[in-house]
């Protein structure tokens, strides 16, 4: 089982599948949620927790999930299914594959209009636009958009083709270039940014508003707040890591590999919120979450700084990026699939795969104006109806019950030596941690996670 290859191709060397891994996990709400959420729940004291959580729940998750990708060799469907009958299992643990593939989906399907909001922002701010925008004009400009269909269609289907143009070349001329391109362009934009808002922005009150260490801030929503982002920031339980990991060579650390992701995710966000910070207390904006921070504060800030036109335009630019690579990493699993249950070419698959998540795009797209209507969950109010309806699916129910399963499969299911044989052979006390974590702390953190997705705590 141990000596599959994957019909796929694989990473040509362990920088290439961190910076493969790395481009999935870095998104368009690592980039604004976690430095807002540090600043609000306690600065570097939730960066201590957050970093806790990141050991015990997002990495450990994250190591499994690659090590079953890398014994089965193949899509998350198959791979479920081969290592479970290796191990003597219920085949219908293949579902946990079929759900992380169409959570994926589901997730890309709206992804890809998000990402579409940061390609007609960067249009704007290149033309110069966005410019000395006020605060009502910049609260219109985006409402505008939210609300015109068609030109959401436009640059969700403008995305969609940028992402299935890159997974239908193949893991080696595709996924492989964009994340050799992509993330090394991704980091330097991000240290640009952060080195301009250390110029022109107010560097020491966002450093402050991160870093100061408040530990009164440190409520239990305060720890539920880090756990949940800890286990959703690592992109697991859709597919995408068992994936990557299926393409992972043999010799090359699981556990280092996915450490650094990690940290590196952790990094991106961390410098991100200091350049976003920087610039929006410069102006004495409010420090809000969400997508109004990214696309009704921001240009008003970078409208009024000396260079904001190219360095806002840069930042968008950064945004694209990053929704780029997490967006080929949604496309991939499915991918997958279909070259090997059907036996079609790459190019075809990626291209039927882009053309399901397109449609399901329309959905959300008319959630946000015709097709609106407001319900209640977990005590909070959600106004874009469908949209929200896909969200509460994937991101509340279906991606933490994936976790669970992937922590409980490699930790009581599998044997411990094809366990440890994924490991290099290698049994130390690092391993010994990682095991007693996996079975015992992990899985009750990811039920927490659930019920706090749920509203139930």
């Amino acid at each position: 089982m141990s000596q599959r290859i994957s019909i796929h191709g694989q990473w040509s060397s362990r920088l290439m599948f961190i910076l493969a891994a790395s481009g999935s996990v870095v998104g368009l709400g690592n980039l604004w949620k976690f430095p807002y959420i540090t600043g609000e729940n306690g600065g570097g004291a939730f960066v201590l927790v957050y970093l806790l959580c990141l050991a015990l729940v997002g990495i450990p998750i994250m190591m499994a999930e690659v090590l079953i990708g890398r014994r089965g060799r193949q899509s998350p469907v198959f791979s479920w299914q081969s290592v479970a009958a290796e191990a003597g299992a219920s085949s219908a643990w293949k579902l946990a594959g079929w759900a992380g593939m169409l959570a994926g989906l589901i997730i890309l399907s709206y992804y890809s209009v998000i990402a579409g909001w940061t390609l007609a922002y960067l249009v704007r701010m290149v033309s110069g636009s966005l410019m000395l925008v006020t605060a009502e004009g910049a609260s219109s400009i985006f409402t505008q958009l939210v609300l015109d269909p068609e030109r959401l269609l436009a640059w969700h289907t403008i995305f969609m083709v940028m992402t299935i143009k890159v997974v239908s070349r193949g893991v080696t001329k595709g996924l492989e270039q964009a994340a050799r391109i992509l993330m090394p362009l991704l980091l330097f934009m991000l240290v640009v940014l952060v080195a301009y808002a250390w110029r022109q922005g107010d560097f020491a009150q966002a450093y402050a508003f991160m870093f100061n260490s408040d530990f009164s801030k440190l409520t239990p929503n305060a720890l539920l707040t880090a756990l949940g982002h800890a286990f959703f920031t690592l992109s697991v339980g859709m597919g995408a890591m068992m994936v990557y990991g299926a393409y992972l060579p043999k010799g090359i650390s699981i556990a280092k590999t996915s450490i650094l992701v990690g940290l590196l995710d952790t990094v991106v966000g961390l410098l991100a919120g200091l350049a976003i910070f920087s610039v929006v207390f410069a102006h004495d904006l409010p420090a809000g979450d969400g997508p109004g921070l990214i696309f009704q504060t921001l240009p008003i800030a970078f409208g009024q700084m000396p260079g904001g036109s190219f360095f806002g335009t840069l930042f968008f630019l950064l945004l694209v990026f990053a929704a780029w690579t997490s967006a080929i990493a949604l496309v991939e699993p499915m991918v997958s699939w279909w070259v090997e249950k059907r036996g079609i070419d790459r190019i075809r698959a990626a291209i039927w795969t882009g053309i399901s998540a397109w449609l399901l795009g329309i959905v959300t797209i008319l959630s946000l104006s015709s097709w609106s209507f407001s319900f209640s969950f977990g005590g909070v109010l959600k106004r874009h109806g469908l949209f929200d309806v896909l969200d509460i699916l994937t991101s509340s129910i279906i991606l933490p019950l994936g976790g669970l399963a992937i922590a409980l499969f490699a930790g009581w299911v599998m044997s411990r030596d094809a366990v440890v044989e994924e490991f290099e052979g290698r049994a130390g006390i690092g391993f010994k941690l990682w095991y007693f974590v996996i079975r015992f702390i992990t899985p009750v953190a990811v039920v927490l996670v659930f019920l706090r997705a749920i509203g139930v705590v």
